[in-house]
């Protein structure tokens, strides 16, 4: 699945901004779903964090790249949680709107 998420912050000040909440993303995964839940991030260069989400028995691949005029994630959907399909991609693009907003 891919969420495109338009800007107008240019890549310095985007990568900025994520850095700077990267530290709060596993605390309100842990918040939405105790310690069920785990993030993982990793810069696999300047431009492109992966996510590795842990919830309710699934891990959820995620890549963010930061692009000059947009924020683009690609999400794989485990097999089995095709039924959270719409439920994640909501909860990518409002997460990524507050980056950019």
């Amino acid at each position: 699945m891919r969420v495109s998420i338009p800007h107008t912050l240019g890549k310095d000040e985007l990568r900025r901004r994520m850095a700077a909440r990267l530290g709060d993303a596993e605390d309100k995964a842990k918040g939405m779903l105790g310690s069920l839940a785990t993030v993982e991030t990793t810069w696999s260069d300047e431009d492109t964090l992966a996510l590795l989400v842990s919830a309710m028995g699934y891990t959820i691949p995620c890549t963010a790249t930061i692009a000059e005029e947009s924020l683009d994630f690609e999400v794989t959907i485990p097999v089995g949680a095709g039924f959270a399909r719409r439920m994640i991609e909501s909860a990518v693009r409002e997460k990524g709107e507050r980056l950019v907003g």
